[in-house]
């Protein structure tokens, strides 16, 4: 069918500004509806003819994002600093918009996420709030979205998510070596993996092929049709009615009130940069959320002096970031993760804010390979890798094939001072204030941020390292000769058994956090090694026990007896408090017992050289007392 080519003096029933994900969904429901619709995109109209996988193209220039060059875009920390150039934004500019070159992501919000205020009460510095609706008023439009748009997934396999009203359209995308790793090491932790639900087809649908697992998904336009965005999924749905024309390269510089404070159209740049204005009943913004709010603003009268939809003055306020923190790991044997789409499997048991962290703030995880081999070779190497060479070529083709990454999707606050507004100096090719960005991290962010991280690493990576390494060093066996477990040589210092106090204080904290069979199994071992390796009298320190059983307590300065000890208290407590497991705290005491025999009152004076001791007998002595 010939798309319909209203003039600009025919008043049509509504002017969309912007044909993104907002956009084109916006088309399509309007004219389906019978009314005459005009969406005015400031970008190309590409086809799959036009994409390639050019890297350099797509994620260094700005293939299919807005270009700084013609578009510039200042940033600046606080009103009190002057914001400098940098493309501080990135948003899709052509129809489609971002849902062209995302990684097809496509979750829903929890039922929590719409009354977080009530929940969570005030947060300072932020403007926590609720929303005027709740989960349920929006479920059946989720549900209809991810039928017209094309959304694989398997339903219920998020315990975390909402009611559904239908399963998901299509099946979810097969888990690739990244997700199978990530699943496997999930369910040990006592996590709930499950598959990514996605805008991108696992079979034939609605006229649009599967995916073929090129592995160009992020970054990249699909011309295979399989990525669900709005270009090829509800725009020709618009486009069929006869009743919408999508008229690209159309960047709109101000909506026109008349005298009453009617919308009475929109004027644009069309491509020759000549002003055209589109008469129309209803406007309706849908650019992304900067370029939204630089339309209203720049659309300021007499009658609305601060911008349109902007007596509230909040008009480009609170801006909210995509936040979160990238964490890579190389494996032993191939992954291959180049191949396929970016993500297979995805955790939301992080994703709630929970007042015990102590700060407002969650996240979900993915695991994924961002990357393609020119961006690998320039910033996924070692830093001691050389830049060319055979050991260059080696090393590139060892890693890239063998890294897999976790990527988490955190919070961000609602901050009254993160802004964007109209930069007073700068301009775009087409003489139009640029957009300046105010934007500083709340604390809580920063927080939330630093506590995934710890999740990401701690529970998967250090605390595993950490007893291969005390197992390695002889921590653990000069434990075991203590015990009469075993015999041999004793290795290293007299305070060896600080560090294996230290590795159980970390375990517990992060065992409190949830379940793991494997560290549940370390911790069990180790706390019976810690048991039996204690003296009848109560005296524990493997170094004195098994190699100068005749010098305890005979170097205070330099002996460590009751630095170790220390460490011991702390652990004890940690456990106790984190788990309700008391068998370090009774371990503990016979020690404490033990020192009192030994320094109690009118006894040996003396006192060891390191506050570690002295520090735990406070905390010991708080935890006892505590009700």
């Amino acid at each position: 069918m010939t798309t319909p080519a209203f003039r600009p003096t025919d008043e049509v029933d509504f002017v969309v500004i912007g044909a993104g994900a907002a956009g084109g969904v916006m088309a399509k429901e309007l004219s389906i509806a019978g009314f005459r619709v005009v969406v005015l995109e400031q970008g190309p109209y590409l086809r799959q003819s036009d994409y390639s996988h050019d890297e350099l193209k797509y994620t260094i220039l700005p293939g299919l994002t807005n270009d700084p060059k013609t578009q510039p875009v200042t940033y600046r920390k606080s009103e009190k600093e002057s914001a400098k150039p940098i493309k501080a934004i990135e948003y899709g500019r052509q129809v489609g918009g971002g849902s062209v070159h995302f990684t097809g992501n496509y979750w829903r919000f929890h039922e929590a996420d719409f009354h977080e205020q009530t929940l969570f009460g005030d947060v300072a510095g932020a403007a926590l709030a609720d929303w005027p609706l709740e989960y349920k008023d929006l479920e059946p439009f989720y549900t209809k979205a991810e039928y017209d748009l094309g959304i694989s997934g398997l339903a219920g396999a998020n315990p975390f998510e909402g009611p559904r009203s239908k399963p998901y359209p299509l099946p979810p995308i097969p888990a690739k070596s990244s997700g199978v790793l990530f699943e496997r090491a999930a369910k040990k932790l006592g996590l709930h993996p499950f598959p990514a639900p996605l805008a991108i087809l696992t079979r034939p649908y609605q006229g649009r092929s599967a995916c073929v697992n090129c592995g160009f998904c992020e970054s990249f336009g699909c011309e295979m049709r399989a990525k669900s965005s709005t270009l090829v999924s509800v725009i020709p749905m618009a486009e069929a009615t006869g009743r919408c024309e999508i008229r690209p390269i159309s960047y709109v510089r101000r909506i026109k009130v008349d005298d009453h404070g009617k919308v009475t159209g929109a004027v644009y740049f069309d491509r020759n940069r000549k002003e055209i204005f589109q008469r129309a009943k209803v406007v309706v913004v849908c650019a992304n959320g900067v370029e939204s709010t630089k339309l209203l603003l720049m659309s300021s009268s007499n009658l609305f002096p601060h911008g349109l939809a902007n007596t509230s003055g909040l008009v480009g306020k609170h801006l909210m970031w995509d936040l979160g923190l990238l964490l890579e790991g190389l494996f032993e044997h191939p992954a291959n993760e180049f191949k396929g789409v970016q993500v297979t499997r995805v955790i939301h048991d992080y994703y709630a804010a929970d007042a015990k962290r102590g700060f407002y703030g969650g996240a979900g995880i993915d695991a994924r390979f961002d990357y393609y081999p020119a961006g690998f070779a320039l910033s996924g190497l070692p830093p001691d890798t050389p830049r060319w060479g055979l050991e260059f070529k080696k090393t590139f083709g060892h890693y890239f094939t063998r890294t897999i990454s976790l990527l988490s999707h955190a919070t961000s606050l609602p901050v009254e001072s993160n802004t964007v507004t109209l930069d007073p100096t700068a301009t775009d090719a087409w003489g139009l204030p640029a957009v300046r960005i105010t934007y500083s991290q709340h604390t809580d962010d920063v927080a939330t941020q630093a506590w995934i991280r710890q999740r990401q690493i701690n529970r998967q990576v250090s605390l595993r390292h950490g007893y291969t390494m005390l197992e390695r060093a002889g921590n653990l066996p000069n434990l075991r000769l203590a015990a009469g477990w075993a015999a041999g040589a004793y290795a290293g210092r007299n305070f060896s058994d600080e560090t294996v106090y230290k590795w159980l204080e970390a375990l517990a904290w992060e065992l409190g956090n949830g379940p793991d069979t494997d560290l549940q199994g370390m911790a069990e071992e180790v706390i019976g090694l810690v048991v039996a390796a204690q003296q009848p009298d109560g005296y524990l320190n493997s170094y004195y026990t098994v190699v100068e059983p005749d010098q305890r307590w005979s170097d205070l300065d330099h002996g460590h007896e009751l630095y170790c000890a220390g460490h011991l208290f702390q652990a004890a407590i940690a456990f106790q408090r984190a788990l309700g497991d008391t068998r370090l705290l009774d371990v503990a005491r016979h020690l404490a017992d033990h020192i009192d025999t030994v320094f109690g009152s009118g006894k040996r004076q003396g006192a060891c050289g390191r506050l570690a001791d002295q520090l735990a007998v406070v905390v010991v002595n708080q935890h006892l007392k505590a009700p």
